[in-house]
């Protein structure tokens, strides 16, 4: 009966719209009990023991002598046990599961008063002998996460130890396309503004490292029950309380004379730090071997400089801008004597982050057949902020532009999160797993400066200066709440474990967005170009042709706060999924698993939120706008039409073979489609932004991200104890992303010049309905063009002195047509290099991931008497951080001025190009020849992303001294310090950044184009003097109890 109401359940939950793709939070037990001819043992019992919290699961063998304990805790340890009359009883203990574990023991038993020693139990107790194991994995447990070396206390410090990984991204992949999930549950950033993870705009880290009990990373996991990825699946299962009841005070904290003063030799500024975290963890039970809580408060305080760079004063050096402090001087006093508005400083001010974060977790072992969990999670942060520095331009502050304090922000971040989680196991012969969750996130922003237009002033045809209010600050209001529900059902039945799950999920998200709203039209504001120079700003200034929009800003400020008017979108977007799959033990040595997922993206009642916009909108949208698509095709927009409801269907297949029969080597792999979400931000900008002027829309065929994945591994146990892993994993898109700007047919005209490229005349490009200025669309849609080759060879051992070690390496070639890192349609499309017709989707190295990395780790722990040392190092080297140089200007017409991949000219040409002066032409051939890329390259258009950055290093150490005050207390002292080799030498460590990647400006007349470049500009790299290439500490105390 039970059975049956469970299966009407997930039946009930496949007819609703929604979807909440299953993580995995547990780990399981399979296995055969045997008697000592080989003959299968029926009605056998079989109970594991959770040791640490008397809590026991329980069942029977089948007919076939098999048995299944699923969703068992993970953690441990563990002992099994298993009884039979007439038999003695087996017992297998020491046992330690991960995250998904699906660990098989398989029983030979003696019978009653035969020695115990003769009993017989095969299998494999660690995370990488795992016979339904298929693809690349990572598993990250207490001794990673206790042991090594982290200042930021962020998961991303664990996570690195993925090879695939550059810290952000996995296998080559946006970051935005991972899934990030806790206790199984959602926990992305799903609107994506400026980061994946929740918490992320304001550095925040949204669960305490105290609080986590293991974290995987799975690139290629061939089980369809876990989905919501084309990047990876990274899932955080937190800790729960035992029968003992124990706990921890700590506090970490570090300050400016704890981080490095050189950078190769040379003083570098040092700016003030001052950094405290603390917090505590209780954990016990409320009732033994029933009933168990968890809890965890944590703070974090910390004030930093708000910019690192010093304005010029006639002198050079690291930490010195280009941007003269007397210009600095000029602009701000010119606006505080002609409207009174205070800039704020430009160097030598503060920001400060903050947060607090807490988690409570119930335990309830409702019988040894079924269990409850009950998480709460909650964040409240802040962060001072800079303007954002490259959306709608650069920014910076950096060597190049520098900006205003009271052009900043702060921005806040606050989450409540609650999850329920109910495991029960139906006789021996079947399971059920229920996830409930919903997570409210509330982000606002302050603004540093009143009401005021965005002021942004050029020099050389590069941004120099930025003053006034920050453009994406204004009334900028997110609110998100995601609701999810998920059931999986399992039925074990012979060699097969089928799983039939479906699952449920939406989003919400009301976002009030006034891009543009304080400067419509200024020259140097939001959408303009820029004052040409501080002096022509001034000038400006001078003749009243700012005053219009200083008095329409605190117009706009005032009206719209009295009128309740500020913008608002509302979208609310989900996806569904059904899915079906076996796991087949086809023998003892080799296990396949198929299956079949089906997900359906939903839109509700977005349409309508829609046309509210359009209604408000009134004459700024106009429907009857031909545009131009890819192919040249005329097409036209209904606004209020979002993308077809098309399912996407995901078929898998994977396989382990334990080749040999032995333990000691599995061969696995897999191949099938992945299926992930977006930043649902893209979507939301066409609720936005119906405005004819400035419109976003996605293309009515668009889907959501999909990928064709396949992988092989091998896994070997040496002989002195090594294991070698080896995968290659091979990625395909399917539904790959791409702005295109359908404002533009293919390009008909030629640049005059050397640089004879092909350009955007007047017909082709849209004028919109009155004729009067370029009316772009900037159109969400799919390209197949993309794919990613990933190789990783890794080692890693477990001494038994207490040492452990592991050393990888991984080579990856992705290759993208376009590589978003934007949140706005418009800056997706003006952020993609280009050359030619630029709504052609044409391959080239992606921005994500390092092409080749070497990691490794040491860990070693020493006890002596009633004290212990550990000592854990992290290294790494790579090569990555791809970039191209484009034009900083126009010079194709298509309306960006920030994608148009340089032509590099040879000598001769250089001659022959129109310059703004000589002084600038000598010095771009100089620059040229100094550049190992552009002087290899010269007469012809530079590589989109072609360039990879100098190869870095990195060092990090900890070390931790433990004293036992008693047998259940420990006062522990740490000591973190981070790129330790620039400590021993200051050019170690260090990291060199590209000094400006739009070295060339450029703008056009009639087709003939005029080019200036900056005589200052002479290196292509400079070397990175922030925190990330000096050596920093950091010294902890804590008390355990």
């Amino acid at each position: 009966m039970r059975i049956k109401l469970l299966l009407v359940l997930t039946s009930i939950i496949c007819l609703f719209a929604f979807e909440a793709n299953a993580q995995v939070t547990t780990a399981s037990i399979n296995g055969t009990v045997m008697d000592e001819s080989g003959e299968t043992l029926i009605g056998a019992t079989v109970v594991a023991l959770h040791e640490p919290s008397g809590v026991s699961y329980g069942t029977t063998t089948r007919n076939d002598g098999r048995f299944n304990l699923p969703n068992l805790k993970i953690g441990g340890p563990y002992s099994v046990t298993v009884s039979y009359v007439g038999f003695a009883n087996a017992v297998e203990s020491g046992i330690n599961l991960t995250i998904g574990q699906k660990l098989r023991l398989d029983f030979n038993m003696s019978a009653a008063g035969v020695d115990l020693a003769e009993f017989t139990v095969t299998g494999a107790k660690d995370d990488i002998f795992d016979s339904e194991r298929t693809g690349a994995a990572t598993s990250i447990g207490t001794r990673e996460l206790t042991r090594l070396p982290t200042i930021s206390r962020s998961a991303s410090d664990f996570t690195r130890l993925t090879p695939a990984s550059d810290g952000n991204s996995f296998g080559g992949r946006n970051d935005q396309f991972n899934n990030f999930s806790l206790d199984g549950s959602i926990f992305n950033n799903p609107f994506g503004l400026d980061a994946a993870t929740p918490g992320g705009q304001t550095d925040a880290q949204p669960v305490s490292l105290d609080a986590i009990e293991q974290i995987q990373v799975s690139l290629a996991p061939y089980d369809v029950t876990q989905a919501g990825f084309t990047g990876a699946s990274v899932n955080a299962v937190t800790k729960s309380g035992t029968n003992k009841f124990s706990g921890t005070v700590y506090g970490f904290g570090r300050n400016e004379s704890m981080t490095g003063s050189k950078v190769s030799g040379n003083d570098v500024f040092v700016a003030d730090l001052q950094q405290v975290q603390f917090g505590t963890s209780l954990g016990g039970a409320l009732v033994k071997d029933k009933v168990f809580f968890f809890v965890n408060y944590e703070q974090d305080n910390r004030t930093d400089l708000g910019s690192n760079f010093l304005a010029n004063r006639g002198e050079s050096g690291p930490g010195i801008s280009r941007v003269l402090a007397s210009d600095l001087d000029a602009v701000s006093s010119a606006l505080m004597d002609r409207y009174g508005y205070e800039t704020g400083d430009y160097e030598n001010f503060y920001h400060n982050t903050n947060s607090q974060k807490a988690l409570a977790k119930l335990d309830f072992n409702l019988s040894n057949s079924s269990s409850l969990t009950l998480t709460y999670n909650w964040l409240d942060a802040s962060k001072d902020k800079p303007a954002h520095p490259s959306a709608l331009g650069r920014r910076g502050p950096d060597a190049t532009t520098l900006q205003f304090a009271n052009s900043g922000y702060t921005i806040n971040n606050v989450i409540h999160s609650a999850i329920a989680e109910w495991r029960t196991l139906i006789g021996n012969s079947a399971a059920n797993n229920l996830k409930v969750g919903y997570t409210a996130f509330r982000d606002t922003r302050d603004p540093m400066s009143a009401p005021f237009p965005v002021l942004n002033i050029n020099q050389d045809g590069i941004r120099y200066i930025v003053a006034g209010h920050e453009p994406f600050s204004i009334n900028n209001r997110l609110s998100q709440d995601v609701f999810q529900i998920t059931n999986n059902f399992n039925i074990y039945k012979g060699d097969h474990t089928i799983t039939i799950g479906a699952s449920l999920e939406r989003f919400d998200f009301d976002n009030s967005f006034n891009l543009g709203v304080y400067d419509g039209g200024l020259v140097g504001g939001t959408f303009g170009p820029g004052f040409e120079s501080v002096g022509a700003f001034l000038d400006s200034l001078d003749a009243g042709a700012v005053d219009a929009y200083v008095d329409g800003a605190l117009a706009t400020f005032n009206g719209n706060n009295e009128n309740e008017t500020w913008a608002l979108a509302e979208t609310n977007v989900g996806q569904g999924a059904l899915y079906i799959q076996d796991e087949w033990a086809m023998s003892s040595d080799f296990t396949l698993t198929y299956g079949l997922r089906v997900d359906m993206p939903l839109y509700f009642d977005t349409p309508t939120k829609i046309q509210e916009n359009i209604d408000r909108a009134g004459f700024d949208y106009n429907p009857d706008i031909v545009y131009y698509n890819e192919s040249g095709e005329e097409v036209t927009f209904d606004h209020t039409v979002l993308p077809s409801q098309t399912p996407l269907i995901s078929p898998r297949v994977g396989f382990n073979y334990d080749a040999g029969g032995t333990g000691t080597m599995q061969v696995r792999g897999g191949t099938g489609l992945f299926s992930g979400r977006l930043p649902f931000v893209w979507i939301g900008n066409q609720v936005a932004n119906p405005n004819w002027w400035f419109y976003c829309v996605t293309n009515p065929d668009f889907k959501y991200p999909q990928v064709w994945r396949s992988n092989l591994g091998i896994d070997k146990k040496l002989d002195n104890g090594w294991v070698v892993t080896t995968d290659i994993i091979y990625t395909k898109d399917i539904n790959g992303m791409m702005v295109r700007n359908y404002g533009l047919k293919a390009p008909t005209a030629t640049l005059a010049g050397v640089d004879n490229r092909p350009i955007y005349g007047a017909g082709d490009v849209n004028a919109g309905p009155f004729g009067s200025f370029p009316n772009n669309a900037y159109v969400f849609t799919n390209t197949n063009v993309g794919s990613s080759f990933n190789w990783t060879l890794s080692a890693k051992k477990d001494f038994d002195n207490g040492m452990s070690a592991s050393l990888a390496y991984n080579f990856l070639d992705s290759k993208d047509a376009s590589s978003i890192e934007a949140e706005i349609s418009s800056d997706a499309y003006d952020r993609n290099p280009a050359y030619g017709n630029v709504n052609e989707a044409v391959l080239s190295p992606s921005l994500y991931g390092n092409r080749h990395r070497v990691i490794g780790t040491l860990m070693h722990r020493i006890e002596y008497g009633k004290m212990a040392t550990s000592i854990a190092l992290f290294m790494e080297y790579a090569q990555g951080g791809r970039f191209s140089y484009t034009y900083s200007g126009n010079i194709n017409g298509d309306g960006s001025g920030l994608n148009d991949l340089i032509y590099i000219p040879t000598e001769s040409e250089l001659g022959q190009m129109n310059f703004s002066s000589e002084e600038g032409r000598a010095a771009y051939e100089a620059f040229i020849q100094q550049d190992e890329y552009l002087s290899a390259n010269r007469g012809s258009v530079m590589e989109k992303y072609g360039i990879l950055s100098p190869w870095y290093s990195r060092w990090d150490l900890r070390i931790l001294q433990d004293l036992m005050v008693s047998d259940d207390n420990m006062l522990q002292l740490s000591i973190d310090v981070l790129n330790i080799g620039n400590m021993v030498n200051s050019s170690w460590g260090v990291r060199q950044l590209p000094t400006n990647t739009q070295p060339v400006g450029v703008s056009v007349t009639d087709g003939v184009p005029t080019y200036s470049f900056d005589p200052a500009l002479t290196s292509s790299f400079t070397d990175d003097f922030s925190l990330m290439s000096r050596w920093q500490m950091q010294i902890g105390l804590r008390y355990r109890f």
